[in-house]
């Protein structure tokens, strides 16, 4: 511990609510909570009882007449609470004022306002968690869906802390031997050791290349999947978004060219969350406003994580169209065939030899396939005014994002750039060992790497962690938590 002063802070949201908890922890927490609480007959309690239990009463001010709330008031003793201190938590109502009033009190009673996070930071400091698990924390509080939440919840019960710490161990285990060896080479044989070691080496390299995978599925079950909605004006795009969002987001006119600025949306689809964007119509334009929505239409479309192409397959194809499908070449994107409720123009065997074509003037050979195990772009029959096909859109995200079904129970998802930077830097560490046995280079060049590997997965678990990155972590915590 850096200091062992008492501190306090509202844990819940400040707000009018039914309930507001305010959270007392360090050496102090049971003295200052008893300086500011009584029973229903107007005693101090709370220093003769056991932890993890529960006390009726009333919190009082300047006086034993100056009662502020009637309140529930929580003990845990040390080293049996989230921050392992002392802890009380007095649950009041959850008016603006009363918290308010609550927390001045037990500064007045000896504690001092918490800073950002420093609850859950003193659960690290003190040993009760790592540092991946107190990140989860707040991934826990920020979930976008009850796939994130259910990462978040397992890498809050140690899932990636075990991962990262067997591997530590192991490659402490190596380094220490290699390093004995070295050192007493008259007792401790290293023949045959490379051999033995290039096995392990490959198994755990193997093992932090499953977690590098499993980066970019992360982000997106954190931060939703970035889409982006395309096509030429007056196709449906707009009518997409106003299904997907459940409600009139967008303007939808018979009027080409309505959406010219940019519309942005989360939407929950199918339990995955979609950050959608709705671009203007690509076509070529004279009107200075309009070119200036094309122009950001392909810039999102450049950078996204799903493109979604609408086509009104009640008009033919045209130049438009090649224009959207070269943008959208070896992409991972979802074609909607639009408006099936009118006669067809475009047919998917229509659109499919159009892509072909373009494949073969762009000079690249066209992988894509619209059938089979392989697919890797979708075509779907919609038309956005029945509102058919949206069942097979979403599962279509699935199959492109999660192979066909979402699941984290066994899964490690690495969701935080922290994380995968390094594990990546391990991941290449590992790699240098590899060439090293390779090479048959001296044992000393594999130690050097070695260490370097379990000093970067060190960083996630919090043990090679400096004090500037600690406090940059917590920094980004809620007062309270």
């Amino acid at each position: 511990m850096t200091g062992t002063d008492t501190i306090a802070a509202i844990a819940t949201a400040l707000s009018d609510s039914g309930i507001g908890i305010i959270r007392i922890s360090g050496e102090e927490a049971v003295a200052v909570g008893d300086r500011i609480y009584r029973t229903k007959s107007g005693k101090r309690i709370l220093k003769q009882v056991i932890s993890h239990t529960v006390h009726y009463g009333f919190i009082v001010g300047e006086s034993e007449e100056d009662i502020v709330d009637e309140v529930l008031v929580s003990v845990f003793l040390a080293p049996n609470s989230y921050t392992a201190e002392d802890t009380v938590e007095i649950n009041c109502h959850g008016g603006i004022l009363v918290m308010n009033r609550i927390l001045e009190l037990a500064v007045a009673a000896g504690a001092r306002p918490a800073e950002p996070g420093e609850f859950t930071k003193r659960a690290f400091l003190n040993g009760r968690i790592d540092l991946s698990r107190a990140e989860a924390v707040m991934d826990v509080i920020h979930s976008k869906n009850r796939y994130a939440l259910k990462n978040s919840v397992r890498q809050l019960k140690g899932s990636l802390w075990e991962t990262v710490h067997k591997l530590r161990q192991e490659l402490i285990y190596e380094i220490a031997f290699i390093e004995s060896a070295l050192d007493d080479p008259e007792h401790i044989s290293l023949e045959g050791y490379p051999d033995t070691l290039s096995l392990k080496v490959d198994r755990m390299t193997a093992c932090l290349k499953k977690l590098l995978d499993t980066a970019d599925d992360g982000r997106m079950l954190k931060e939703g999947i970035d889409t982006v909605i395309v096509g030429k004006p007056n196709a449906g795009k707009s009518s997409l978004l106003n299904i997907l969002t459940g409600e009139d987001t967008a303007i939808v006119t018979d009027i080409a060219g309505t959406t010219r600025d940019i519309l942005k949306e989360t939407v929950l689809l199918g339990g995955v969350s979609l950050n959608v964007i709705d671009t203007a119509g690509i076509r070529q334009t004279k009107d200075a406003v309009e070119k200036i929505g094309v122009k950001k239409a392909k810039e999102y479309a450049a950078d996204a994580d799903l493109i979604v192409y609408v086509v009104d397959a009640s008009v033919p194809l045209d130049e438009s169209d090649d224009e959207i499908i070269r943008m959208t070449l070896f992409k991972n994107r979802i074609i909607l065939l639009n408006k099936t409720d009118l006669t067809a123009a475009v047919t998917e065997e229509i659109l499919i030899n159009r892509i072909e074509e373009i494949c073969r003037e762009e000079d690249r050979k066209c992988k894509e396939k619209i059938t089979g195990e392989q697919e890797q772009f979708y075509m779907i029959r919609t038309s956005t005014k029945d509102h058919t096909g949206i069942d097979r859109f979403v599962q279509a995200v699935k199959n492109m994002f999660f192979h066909g079904e979402i699941s984290v129970n066994d899964e490690i998802y690495l969701t935080s750039i922290r994380h995968r930077e390094a594990v990546r830097e391990a991941y290449e560490s590992m790699l240098q060992v590899k060439e090293s046995l390779d090479r048959h280079m001296p044992e000393d060049f594999y130690s050097i790497d070695l260490m370097s590997a379990c000093s970067f997965l060190g960083r996630i678990t919090g043990e090679e962690a400096g004090e500037d990155l600690v406090n940059e972590i917590f920094s980004k915590f809620c007062v309270g938590k």
